[in-house]
């Protein structure tokens, strides 16, 4: 016993001395820039500096809604192979953006905060200001987002959508008016939750008594069609609309109102949708006016060949005097910049033609999650009064 001990003991040893001549022989790491590196930065100035650690490349640049035009930025590079760019001063927000590093999309490997998209991914960051108060994490009661599956017999597939409960729903027994939330083209069901910050808009509001407690319902309204490039055709906007309100009708609304306690009445009823949302949201209401009696439009209407045809296609619902008396709010919002305000205004005239009543807000700035935030903090005060 004694003897197969020390055997033992001499060939741990033995093993322990070839680990640390191995060690001893591998080559020491040489310290590059990127250890230390910080990306983004924010300086004092409200600057933000982006750095990316890319010897090898001959071309680094940068796009995002920072920006008041889609060209990108170019980052330059020192000595020691880091690229950067010193963006702003930019007013306290959160913004999103992509790097582009010979040409291939990039995300900026410093930087934890991602948004996702139904075939890309965006770096996110915040710069801090009093501007920002009403979407940050403060210290009041909090909500709750989930992640709700369901079976999708439209699409026959499984699909997801996010889902806010008001502070105490759990423990709760009381029941609740639900808020149809859209987001836009290339985005998923967390594009409103993540860069959106809704979840924290409604906290900031349900908690300062501006808002009434609400459940947020945040559906994927980008259908598993092939992939475009740009912005989808007509033909390929109009199959999207008609799947996803199908969709809405059919399985999302029946699980919402199956799964939570919801006052499931039209009076208790909103939905709101951001640019591709936003034409969902107008398709729904004038042929189904029934569902909502709260309708908000934000960066978006009737696109292409689709504002030609709107008039005739929803005439019944748009030549119904009894549409005003059903709407309690239409809200639309558009920035000044936006490069759908074309389609916009042919949304307006259209409206205006049928008498359609609703409250216009025109803002700074153009197609961006700078302004959605804003509307929905404007535009969830209005609901359910």
């Amino acid at each position: 016993m004694t003897t197969l001990l020390n055997t033992r003991l001499l060939l741990l040893a033995g093993a322990t001395l070839l680990t640390v001549g191995a060690l001893a022989q591998m080559p020491a790491r040489v310290p590059t820039p990127n250890d230390t590196l910080q990306s983004p930065r924010v300086l004092d100035d409200k600057r933000v500096m982006i750095q990316i650690y890319a010897p090898k490349a001959s071309d680094v640049s940068i796009t995002g809604d920072f920006l008041s035009t889609p060209k990108p930025l170019n980052l330059v590079k020192n000595d020691q192979g880091v690229w950067s760019v010193l963006i702003g001063p930019l007013k306290p927000d959160y913004y999103a953006y992509t790097l582009t590093v010979d040409g291939v999309r990039t995300m900026d490997p410093k930087n934890p905060m991602i948004k996702q998209g139904i075939s890309s991914l965006e770096n996110m960051m915040a710069l801090p200001g009093p501007e920002t108060a009403f979407e940050d994490n403060k210290a009041v009661p909090h909500g709750e987002v989930r992640e709700v599956w369901y079976a999708s017999k439209t699409l026959g597939t499984m699909r997801r959508m996010h889902v806010y409960t008001p502070p105490g729903y759990e423990k709760g027994t009381g029941a609740f008016p639900v808020f149809y939330l859209l987001h836009g083209g290339g985005d998923d069901d967390s594009g409103w939750n993540t860069i959106g910050r809704s979840g924290f808009i409604l906290d900031n509001l349900i908690a300062a008594g501006k808002a009434r407690p609400m459940i947020v319902v945040m559906p994927n309204g980008s259908m598993p069609l092939p992939p475009q490039t740009g912005m989808p055709d007509p033909q390929m906007m109009n199959r999207i609309r008609d799947l996803f309100t199908t969709e809405l009708l059919n399985e999302i609304m029946p699980t919402v109102d199956k799964t939570y306690r919801t006052l499931a009445k039209s009076e208790n009823r909103a939905i709101a949708g951001l640019s591709m949302g936003g034409f969902q949201t107008l398709d729904v209401t004038l042929k189904h006016p029934e569902l909502f009696s709260y309708v908000g439009v934000f960066s978006s209407g009737f696109f292409g060949a689709a504002a030609d045809e709107a008039d005739t296609k929803y005439a019944k619902v748009l030549n119904d005097p009894a549409f005003n008396k059903g709407k309690k709010l239409f809200w639309v919002g558009i920035g000044k910049d936006d490069f759908v305000m074309e389609a916009n205004k042919k949304t307006l005239a259209l409206l205006d033609k049928h008498r359609i009543n609703y409250q216009y807000k025109e803002s700074a700035g153009g197609h961006t999650w700078v302004n959605w935030r804003q509307y929905l903090h404007e535009y969830t005060p209005l609901l359910f009064k």
